[in-house]
């Protein structure tokens, strides 16, 4: 069996990536993630949880918020003055 190699530049692997739907992205940015730096990748997987409890202490449902809605929610807790 022949193996072929095709070579890419950057710009043309960063293109390809841009045509992948929107869920494939997210796959591939949380691989990368965890492949190249493992403590964000930790954060990360530990904020969700958090942040489904914190919707929840404020009477929401984070897997029912809008992206928009939930960027709204983590700006208000950023920003809360109750400690």
């Amino acid at each position: 069996m022949t193996t072929l190699t095709v070579r890419l530049s950057d710009e043309e692997v960063l293109a390809l990536i841009e045509q992948l739907p929107p869920e494939r992205k997210g796959e591939l940015f949380a691989r990368l993630a965890r492949s190249e730096w493992p403590a964000w990748a930790k954060i990360v997987s530990e904020a969700e949880p958090q942040a489904r409890r914190l919707a929840a202490e404020r009477g929401l449902n984070w897997d029912a918020l809008s992206d928009e809605e939930r960027t709204a929610l983590v700006d208000d807790l950023l920003h809360d003055t109750r400690a």
